[in-house]
């Protein structure tokens, strides 16, 4: 142990006397571990982020129905904008037929002016819901209540708003039984919904929700619904998600070869085709990482071969007072080990200040994950280890006569 301590020292030592060369050596390191750090970080806060954003919206078991579903290529596109309407209809069948299906909820949204006296936002997200919303946890209410499924089918003027819509037309009064317009049309304020942040610099509290028949009155019933569907219980997930849609080519006359005319998503879907894309941003991090600590070892070996040329006199005598080859081995090896380890814990707190500041100044969610920096810590010891193994071994095959004699 005291033997690895003063081998520690030394190294710190060196690299101390010869700041900048230290520097320039661990430069590969610095910015490979710092990658990782940063950018597993940001992989893991977006992910996140992604994640709890579709369950919220979609529900970690529901799923809905729309008229165009993923699009992955030209041809998806094509094929999907001549998709007819998602209709009530559509609703009602899916109800009759889909036994494993607790709830179906229709709603449709838009961006439209609200306003209350002379306080006016310009656009606002506007949603139309069916009776049905109570049903789904997307809807809540901090303050006052939720519009009732009779108000909902005789399509009253009642609106439930959002934190954010609260806050920028009302302030701190009471919005409660206030009338707001929206596009120009009156509604009474039932209740206020909790606050539910931002994600990716996008608010999530400013917008109305209002009776769908409303909605319609007001925008238009030629507009295409989404259908949010809810399985009797989480194990039935699979099962309502292939009745919805068996429903469905069934009432709209598909034949079995035949394309859904629709679309159906549901969160893991979802989820599945972003992680796909995230995992792209991991290979690139392979690669950047690789050819970075392949530079960064090149560079700690012809170090560690310039170092042991410059104490090649030290070495002999080290040798000629009894030292072993083992000895001389395991000092420089841990002297090119330390090396790049001081290189990895560079990198990390780099990384965590870019992620720290990329987290602050931008909307991009970022959390450091403490098993990148182990990993961190692990390939740069392992770096030191293969790439000072050549200067290591001459280091410790030196005869200590030629050593010696050495200028």
């Amino acid at each position: 142990m005291s033997a690895l301590y003063e081998s520690v020292i030394l190294a710190l030592t060196s690299i101390w006397s010869n700041k900048l060369r230290s520097l320039l050596t661990l430069l590969g390191n610095i910015v490979a571990v710092s990658s990782i750090i940063t950018v597993v970080a940001l992989i893991t806060g977006v992910n996140a982020a992604v994640t709890d954003a579709i369950v919220s919206d979609l529900g970690a078991d529901s799923f809905t129905i729309q008229r165009m579903g993923i699009t992955q290529n030209e041809d998806d596109f094509e094929r999907m904008r001549n998709n007819p309407l998602v209709t009530l209809d559509d609703a009602t069948a899916i109800k009759r037929f889909a036994v494993t299906v607790d709830a179906v909820m229709a709603q449709a949204q838009t961006q439209t002016r609200v306003s209350y006296r002379d306080e006016e936002l310009e656009t606002l997200q506007v949603q139309g819901v069916s009776e049905e919303y109570l049903d789904f946890t997307t809807f809540d209410a901090e303050r006052g209540r939720m519009i009732t499924p009779t108000e909902i089918s005789r399509k009253r003027l009642v609106t439930l708003i959002g934190w954010g819509t609260a806050d920028r037309l009302f302030g701190a009064a009471d919005p409660l039984d206030k009338t707001i317009k929206v596009a120009g049309m009156p509604f009474t304020v039932v209740g206020v919904s909790k606050k539910k942040g931002a994600a990716f610099g996008q608010s999530l509290d400013e917008f109305v929700v209002i009776p769908l028949g409303t909605y319609q009155k007001l925008f238009g019933a030629r507009q295409s619904l989404q259908l949010m569907i809810k399985p009797r219980d989480a194990a039935f997930a699979m099962a309502a998600r292939d009745e919805a849609r068996v429903a469905l080519r069934i009432d709209r006359g598909l034949k079995p070869k035949e394309p859904d005319n629709f679309g159906l998503m549901a969160s893991d879907s979802v989820l599945d085709i972003f992680q796909t894309a995230t995992a792209g941003i991991a290979v690139l991090l392979v690669g950047i990482v690789g050819l970075s600590l392949l530079v960064g070892g090149i560079v700690i070996m012809n170090i560690m071969l310039m170092v042991v040329s410059e104490r090649t006199r030290e070495i002999g005598l080290r040798k000629a007072l009894g030292a072993k080859r083992r000895d001389i081995m395991s000092q420089v090896l841990t002297e090119s080990i330390t090396l790049s380890l001081l290189g990895g814990i560079m990198g990390i707190a780099l990384g965590a200040l870019f992620s720290t500041l990329i987290s602050s100044l931008t909307p991009v969610p970022s959390s450091v994950e403490m098993w990148s920096v182990g990993v961190g810590v692990i390939i740069t010891a392992a770096v030191g280890l293969f790439f000072g193994w050549i200067p290591a071994r001459r280091a410790a095959m030196l005869d200590p006569i030629e050593a010696l004699r050495r200028e």
